[in-house]
Parts: C-alpha cells; sequence; structure tokens
C-alpha cells in the first residue's frame, strides 16, 4: 500500500487573464463587501489555493477558495448577475438574524448554491417597498455607492399638509446630524386620508432613515413610508408584501448599465 500523500494544491496562477483582486471576486460572488473580505484577508481567515491569502493577491473561478477551512464557490466570470425584487411589508428585518427573534427578509427568499443573496440598501423594521437582492456584492455596492446617484423614490404619508416655505426648504436642504440633505423632488400624491397627506419624493443617496429625518427635522411626523422605485426598477403594483419576483435579463441589463463605472 503507497502511503497516503499530503493533499496538493495547484500553483496560483501568474496574473491569468480572467484573475481579479480576492476582494472583488469574492465580492462579485455575493459573500460580501470588498471592505469586510479585505477584514477576512487581514485576519487569515482566507486562504488561497492552500497558502493564507495577502492583500493583493489576485484569482479566478477555478482556484480553491477557503474561509475558516470552507472551500467558497464561485460562478463563473462574466456571469449574468441574479437579481430579485422583493415586496417588504412593515414588520420585517433586513438583517440575516436578528437577537430578538424578529423575522427577516432572507427567511423568504430562495437559497443560492454555493452563495448568498445580498440586500442592495436597507428599509427599516417600519418601512416596507421594494428591496432588491442579488447574488453579486460588486453590483450591490456600486447600486448603494454615492458617486453613482441612483435614485430612490418613496410614497411619504404625514401628518398635516406642508406649508410652502417647508416644501421649499426640503429642497433646498436641510442640516441633519450626518450633513445636509435634501430631496431631488417632492410632490403631492394622492387624495388626502383624514388628516394626512401624502407626497412622492426622490433621493440619490441611502443614508439611515434619511426620508424620516427630513420630515422630523421640520417636526413633520411620518406614519407611513413605502419604497416605490430604486434606479429603473419599479414596485409591481401586482407583487403583494411578502412576495418576490426574480427580474429577467433585459431589467438586469438597465440595472447594470445605472451601476457601470465610468
Amino acid at each position: 500500500m503507497n502511503p497516503r500523500r499530503p493533499p496538493s494544491f495547484p500553483k496560483p496562477p501568474t496574473n491569468p487573464p480572467q484573475a481579479e483582486r480576492l476582494q472583488k471576486l469574492l465580492a462579485a460572488a455575493g459573500y460580501g463587501s470588498r471592505r469586510q473580505i479585505e477584514g477576512w484577508i487581514d485576519a487569515g481567515r482566507l486562504k488561497l489555493n492552500g497558502a493564507v491569502a495577502k492583500l493583493g493577491d489576485r484569482a479566478a473561478p477555478g482556484d480553491l477558495i477557503e474561509l475558516d477551512g470552507t472551500a467558497l464557490a464561485l460562478k463563473a466570470a462574466g456571469g449574468r448577475p441574479r437579481v430579485l425584487l422583493y415586496h417588504k411589508p412593515d414588520g420585517e428585518m433586513v438583517t440575516r438574524s436578528d437577537p430578538e427573534g424578529r423575522p427577516t427578509v432572507f427567511q423568504r427568499l430562495p437559497a443560492i448554491p454555493g452563495g448568498k443573496w445580498v440586500a442592495v440598501g436597507r428599509l427599516d423594521i417600519n418601512t416596507a417597498g421594494l428591496l432588491l437582492l442579488t447574488d453579486s456584492g460588486d453590483l450591490a455596492n456600486r447600486l448603494m455607492h454615492p458617486r453613482y446617484e441612483v435614485e430612490r423614490e418613496y410614497a411619504v404619508r404625514v401628518l398635516g399638509a406642508l406649508r410652502p416655505e417647508e416644501r421649499a426648504q426640503l429642497l433646498a436642504g436641510v442640516p441633519l446630524e450626518d450633513g445636509t440633505a435634501r430631496f431631488d423632488s417632492l410632490e403631492p400624491s394622492g387624495a388626502a386620508e383624514g388628516a394626512n397627506r401624502w407626497y412622492r419624493v426622490v433621493l440619490r443617496e441611502g443614508r439611515n432613515r434619511e426620508v424620516r429625518r427630513l420630515f422630523e427635522a421640520l417636526g413633520r411626523k411620518v406614519s407611513r413610508l413605502l419604497r416605490v422605485r430604486y434606479g429603473p426598477v419599479e414596485l409591481p403594483r401586482e407583487l403583494r408584501p411578502g412576495n418576490w419576483v426574480e427580474l429577467d435579463g433585459k431589467t438586469i441589463a438597465e440595472i447594470v448599465k445605472t451601476a457601470k463605472s465610468d
């Protein structure tokens, strides 16, 4: 009987045609943000073809990449990303687990063999509406990055009608604790509901609770908030809360074009 040989690993290729920086490749596969993956590299948690990975290492689909000893599956380079449109109801968290046991959006989504869904931005527990999720961390990061100024549109129910000077201020800019913010557009929408009024607002960044904080800065209370559009994608009227639909190739191409680098 031949003695058992230790496992062998292929040598890392020298700048192969499809090689990418390790953090970029794993982010594109949906394993996390580039910054998060760089943290894994600094902590020695990643191995590339049997060796502890270093910042600057390049890899390609087919290389052996391990996180904490578990091999990671990568899709072929150039493959089209998958994108889901989910109608988030009130009361769900946009997180993978919640210490208080509250329901999360990920509990309703289909599994991805060897990967995971990455949420394009967040909606707080009391905000409903359109949530995009993709298996491409790189696409998700681009859609969220302030550089690309991707529009987000919301339907907002506010207690009381806005005065003209309040509307002007919300469009010109309101000081918040993390800097001045404003809406790109703000228009009345739909019929009044008692003392409540509906508005449609558009902004191009995704700060935490930004829509609510803008209204609250003027002493206005938001009683309902629904995201109805993200970039070129609108929330379908027929898609009920808690349901999702996978977007087709044409729509994904429009999304990719929106987040395309200069």
